[in-house]
């Protein structure tokens, strides 16, 4: 039984974008609920590697995939991140990385280079982000005011000393010539 205040189980999982060493997986959130974040569990069938992936302060329902094996079996499950907890995680989705003499057919988008395909790309910053931004701002203005104050605070030190300092009195010194070397008396 789920906990009522974790969010539902993602749905609609999907690999999409295989290549040799990479592919994109997508999910489907149910509406309504308030997800903040995901967390991907991704396995090689045969047992060898095993990756985490969790991303909070999100609202992307994608996320690529790296560093596969190639012409390997994989198995992910995704669950959504709620402010409550983590949701039961999604049914499991078996895929296999492509060999890489593999070519993809000519009719599909390959630009060379993995696209995130159905992702909100000019979507707003959320009120909690915004408030991230400028919590971490304030906190370095703060910082830089601080050691500003440090350095004055060292620089003034630093002149007071100088000034009590006194200079060795003409008669005890030696005086150089304009080649360097020293005076010698007769």
């Amino acid at each position: 039984l789920a906990h009522p205040d974790r969010p539902p189980s993602p749905v609609n999982v999907t690999v999409t974008q295989l290549k040799a060493n990479s592919a994109t997986v997508s999910w489907d959130v149910p509406e309504g609920d308030m997800v903040i974040g995901y967390a991907i569990l991704q396995q090689r069938q045969d047992g060898q590697m095993q990756r985490f992936i969790r991303e909070v302060n999100t609202t992307n329902r994608a996320c690529v995939l790296w560093d596969l094996a190639e012409d390997a079996d994989y198995i992910i499950q995704v669950q959504s991140i709620g402010l409550y907890g983590e949701s039961q995680a999604s049914k499991r989705v078996h895929f296999r990385t492509l060999k890489e003499t593999d070519r993809l057919p000519s009719n599909s988008s390959n630009q060379g280079d993995i696209t995130m395909e159905g992702l909100d790309k000019d979507r707003q910053l959320q009120t909690g982000e915004i408030i991230i931004i400028v919590a971490v701002l304030l906190m370095w203005a703060a910082v830089i005011a601080l050691f500003c104050r440090q350095y004055d605070i060292i620089k003034d030190n630093d002149s007071n000393n100088n000034k009590e300092k006194t200079k060795p009195s003409s008669e005890h010194s030696t005086p150089e010539r304009p080649s360097g070397g020293l005076l010698r008396s007769k």
